[in-house]
C-alpha cells in the first residue's frame, strides 16, 4: 500500500524577511524558520541590536542577515523589499501599543498605531507580494495581529482597531494572490510575556483579568508561536489561506 506522507516543515531554500524581528515574537520567530533551514533577514529599526543578533545566529549555523527598516515608512519599505527580495515568506510581527480609554485617545496615538499596525503591515505584505508576483513564485505572507483582532479589550480600542483591520486585508489579500500560489495568513497570540505587556502583567488587576480568560490558566511564551510560524511558512499549510492562526488558550472559545 502506499501511504501518505507528512508534507515537509522544512524551510531549506526559502528566503524569509522578518520584519520586527529585534526582540520578542518577531526574534522568536526568525529563530523558528532559521532553525527549520531558512535564510533569515531581520528587519528593525535598531542596526546594532541587529548585527548582535545577526552574529548570534550565525554562531548557531543558521543563515541570517540584516536589514535596518522603519515599516512605517511606505517608500522606503517598497524600495528595500524590491532591492532585496524576493522573499519566499514574510513574517510581520512590527507592532505598537498605546493603550488607554477611548474617550482619552488622542489623534498622535491613534496614528502612530494605526501607521505601524495597520499601514505599515500592508504595505509592507504588498511589497513582498510584488516580488513573488513578478518572480512568478509561490508564498508565504504571515502579519502577527492578536486575539484583540477578533473580540474586544479593556483601554484596547485604538489596538483593537488596528488588528481587526489586519485580519480585514488578510482576507482580501488571499482571494487576491490565491490564484499565484501566494498565502496570506495571520497568527493571532494572547497575551505573550514580553517587554511589551510587562505593563499589563505589574498591574494584579490586569494580570486577573487576564488570567480569568485564558483557559489553559498561563500566559502564552514566544516559545507558544514558534510552531505556528513554521507551519504557515511551510508546506505543510500549502491548503490554508484568507484564515487566522488562533493561538490564545481558549480565551475566544466563549
Amino acid at each position: 500500500m502506499a501511504f501518505p506522507r507528512t508534507p515537509s516543515f522544512d524551510l531549506t531554500g526559502k528566503r524569509a524577511l522578518v520584519a520586527g524581528a529585534s526582540s520578542g515574537i518577531g526574534l522568536a520567530s526568525a529563530v523558528a524558520l532559521a532553525e527549520n533551514g531558512a535564510e533569515v533577514t531581520l528587519v528593525a529599526r535598531r542596526a546594532a541590536m541587529l548585527d548582535d543578533l545577526v552574529r548570534d545566529m550565525t554562531r548557531e549555523g543558521w543563515s541570517a542577515n540584516a536589514l535596518v527598516l522603519d515599516v512605517s515608512d511606505v517608500s522606503a519599505t517598497a524600495r528595500v523589499v524590491a532591492e532585496n527580495g524576493p522573499f519566499d515568506v514574510l513574517l510581520n510581527s512590527a507592532g505598537l501599543a498605546r493603550h488607554s480609554k477611548a474617550v482619552n485617545t488622542t489623534a498622535d496615538d491613534f496614528d502612530a498605531v494605526m501607521d505601524i499596525n495597520l499601514r505599515g503591515a500592508y504595505f509592507l505584505t504588498q511589497a513582498v507580494a510584488k516580488g513573488l508576483l513578478q518572480a512568478g513564485r509561490p508564498g508565504s505572507l504571515i502579519n502577527i495581529s492578536s486575539q484583540m483582532g477578533h473580540v474586544g479589550g479593556i483601554d484596547r480600542a485604538v489596538y483593537c482597531a488596528s488588528k481587526f483591520a489586519v485580519e480585514g486585508f488578510t482576507k482580501a489579500m488571499a482571494l487576491e494572490f490565491g490564484p499565484a500560489k501566494i498565502r496570506v495568513n495571520t497568527i493571532c497570540p494572547t497575551f505573550i510575556l514580553t517587554e511589551l505587556s510587562r505593563p499589563t502583567f505589574e498591574d494584579p488587576e490586569k494580570r486577573a483579568w487576564v488570567l480569568d480568560r485564558i483557559k489553559l490558566g498561563r500566559p502564552g511564551e514566544i516559545e507558544d508561536i514558534m510552531g505556528a510560524v513554521v507551519y504557515l511558512a511551510s508546506d505543510a499549510s500549502a491548503l490554508v489561506t484568507g484564515t487566522s492562526m488562533l493561538l490564545d488558550g481558549g480565551w475566544t472559545a466563549d
